[in-house]
């Protein structure tokens, strides 16, 4: 009985020694990154309408660079690499879509479905492309470059871009989300005026 007792605890503290050792996955970062809707809607706004007069705002379509939840930096005309440390916590599409939708709804003055069983319903769709979200090395500046296309009731469409730099900032993970957060907010802000 004992030495079965001494094989358990052998057993134990040998699983134990082994688990510093295992790895089953790249260690999780000290920080994840998101975007924060500048403008957002008060606790208790309700909204109401014809799902017809509605406006979806759809996820933005992304070159391969912005599909993984990394950030992009431009280090000359024809590379590129990913800054370190720095991860989002959702793919960059997600991210600002959310920012986006957020936005037009705490500034406009319409009913504003985002991505769910309402949208097929919309007579206004919003959607586009997410062509940057980047951190330019060369300038040490971030941008948010977006092609919105808005199709309304009729099927009349009308595209714009909308681009938004900040400089100055330190190719730090931190420094750089929050440069990335102001820029996907005033562009949020002019898309959500142009939508009215």
């Amino acid at each position: 009985m004992t030495t079965l007792k001494s094989a358990f605890a052998a057993a134990a503290l040998a699983s134990l020694a082994l688990s510093g050792c295992i790895s089953f996955g790249p260690d999780a970062p000290e920080q994840l990154l998101t975007l924060t809707p500048a403008s957002t809607v008060p606790a208790g706004y309700s909204s109401e309408g014809q799902a017809a007069n509605a406006l979806s705002v759809e996820t933005p379509t992304v070159a391969q660079r912005l599909n993984v939840p990394r950030i992009p930096v431009t280090t000359s005309d024809s590379t590129l690499a990913y800054l370190a440390d720095a991860v989002w916590v959702e793919k960059p599409a997600e991210l600002f879509r959310n920012v986006l939708s957020e936005t037009i709804r705490a500034k406009g003055n319409r009913l504003v479905v985002a991505d769910d069983e309402l949208a097929f319903a919309a007579s206004t769709r919003l959607s586009g492309t997410l062509v940057a979200m980047d951190y330019d090395a060369v300038t040490s500046s971030v941008v948010v470059r977006y092609d919105a296309v808005l199709e309304r009731q009729g099927g009349q469409v009308t595209t714009q871009r909308f681009e938004e730099r900040v400089s100055g900032v330190l190719p730090e993970a931190t420094a750089v989300g929050a440069a990335l957060n102001q820029a996907a907010n005033t562009v949020a802000d002019r898309v959500a005026e142009w939508v009215g």
